[in-house]
């Protein structure tokens, strides 16, 4: 009978070597607190590296690669098992990096100092990971980014602080998480983010909202308010707020009808009904019925404001803008027996939302009249235009009244051309010294039937006299100031001419502006 063989030594020791080998090397891809040691990043099998995008999705990491490019511009982490993300995921700083994904992770921490790193991000993911406390000042590196996507964790904690230092971020997703309380220091209060267009913070569990803090936020924060499917108790106030946005056509509220619920008590305290909050007017609380009306004015007008409601009789009360009650000692707000609003001399800062509630036994209703002051006069409007116009038609009369003068108008002188001119010109045409005499025919003929020889003695002594005086009036112009207002260009007001015939007054402006007489004419 022979006896069972058993394995040798040597081939047990290599079976519990192979068996234990996974756990060795488990171990020592582990650091000093129990974390899995990152890995250099490798393009060929663990991420797909295509320029400067740089995608390991799907490859269960359960870290950061190591040694990332510096010109690393999109990092996508997704779908793996990165559970925390410690302030030394990345040892250098990736200046270049703009988009980060880190959604699908089972994340349940982040680091106080994890984004000191990557300051210039302006996308970053976060959602369906294990985050459950935002704390202070966890987001404040990140001064650039513009996406925050947080959507779809256990949120229920967020520190006041949270997002300070966010000075660029426009969306912020914050729904599906276990929010109680409503963020209202990211859209008002000190903490505002200014560039902020979207907040979502629908699906948590919010009971209450500062309704009316929210009805003063300016429309292009409302448009995009998202907080349906939150268990928020009804009241008229949360239903005037929803029926007014539905109204002015915000994507909040009318994208999302049906899904803006709240929780009605009934009979029992315990009992609680959801209904659609746009359905409050007309079966449960008898909320009023919300209206719409736009009214535009100038600066000093007296506007009426109507306060037309369906039924007559109801008693009507008039609010202003910031919910200010309209008082007896408001001068510039008068309520009217029949329930009207006037209101006026009107200022710029009177613009806004006029509320009136009209109420009865049976029906309630508010009615929203939107006012907008014009900053300018009616009456300076208009005499702008006429003054205008008025230039406008001036203009064009002085220009056909110097084209009347320069092409149109006859000249009366029997020197003008065509009519026998005999221009006699001096010594130098090109200097602005010299002049032109022009002797008309009928001073000729005239001159002819006397002594010919006298004449043309004369004439000649006085054409040499004036070409003196000329070049003297010139070099030696009186004062302009000193001639009244004419202009002298013989310089000297008045000069006596010695002729054979006796003494004669020289001409003065007047005189030479003259036509067809004794004088010889200078230009």
């Amino acid at each position: 009978m022979r006896e069972p063989r058993y394995p040798s030594h040597r081939v047990l020791l290599t079976q519990r070597f192979l068996t234990a080998l996974p756990l060795v090397l488990l171990i020592a891809s582990m650091n000093a607190n129990g974390q899995f040691m990152a890995l250099p990043l490798n393009c060929r099998t663990a991420c797909v590296c295509a320029s400067n995008i740089v995608s390991c999705s799907q490859m269960n990491l359960t870290n950061v690669p190591i040694n990332l490019p510096s010109y690393t511009a999109v990092l996508d982490l997704s779908f793996n098992l990165i559970s925390r993300l410690r302030a030394d995921w990345t040892q250098a700083k990736l200046c270049r990096l703009h988009t980060l994904h880190l959604n699908h992770n089972g994340l349940t921490f982040l680091s106080s100092e994890a984004f000191a790193h990557v300051t210039h991000l302006r996308y970053l993911d976060l959602s369906s990971n294990g985050l459950r406390i935002l704390e202070e000042f966890i987001f404040e590196p990140l001064e650039h980014l513009e996406v925050l996507l947080l959507y779809n964790n256990h949120i229920s904690q967020i520190d006041r602080t949270a997002f300070s230092g966010l000075s660029h971020l426009q969306k912020l997703y914050l729904s599906q998480n276990q929010i109680s309380r409503f963020p209202l220091e990211v859209v008002k209060e000190r903490g505002r983010l200014e560039t902020l267009s979207l907040l979502d913070v629908s699906s948590n569990r919010i009971k209450a909202l500062p309704v009316a803090e929210l009805q003063a936020l300016p429309a292009w924060i409302k448009n995009d308010l998202y907080f349906h499917r939150n268990p928020l108790p009804c009241s008229c106030e949360l239903h005037g707020l929803l029926a007014l946005w539905d109204l002015q056509k915000f994507s909040s509220a009318s994208d999302f009808r049906e899904e803006h619920t709240c929780l009605l008590v009934g009979v029992k305290e315990k009992e609680k009904e959801k209904v659609v909050v746009l359905d409050l007017n007309r079966v449960h609380l008898n909320c009023s019925e919300v209206k719409v009306v736009k009214a535009n004015a100038y600066l000093g007008q007296y506007l009426l404001l109507d306060c037309d409601t369906r039924q007559r009789g109801m008693l009507k009360t008039w609010a202003l803008p910031d919910n200010v009650t309209v008082s007896r000692a408001d001068k510039s707000a008068l309520v009217l027996p029949g329930g009207g609003l006037q209101i006026g001399p009107l200022k710029a800062d009177d613009s806004g939302v006029y509320l009136c509630h009209a109420t009865s036994d049976s029906y309630n209703e508010t009615l929203h009249i939107t006012v907008e002051v014009f900053n300018a006069t009616l009456s300076g409007g208009l005499e702008s235009i006429k003054t205008a116009y008025t230039t406008l038609v001036g203009c064009l009369a002085s220009v056909v009244m110097v084209l009347i003068y320069l092409y149109l108008t006859p000249c009366p002188c029997a020197c003008c051309p065509g009519h026998g001119l005999t221009p006699v010109s001096g010594a130098d045409d090109d200097s602005l010294r010299s002049s032109t005499v022009s002797v008309c025919q009928m001073h000729e003929e005239a001159g002819g039937k006397q002594d010919g020889d006298k004449t043309d003695k004369n004439f000649l002594n006085r054409q040499q006299q004036q070409q003196q005086q000329l070049h003297t009036g010139f070099l030696g112009a009186k004062d302009p100031m000193e001639q009244n207002g004419r202009l002298n260009p013989i310089g000297e007001e008045e000069e006596e001419w010695h002729g054979e015939n006796g003494a004669r007054r020289g001409s003065d402006a007047e005189s030479v502006s003259s036509v067809c007489s004794g004088t010889p004419m200078v230009v």
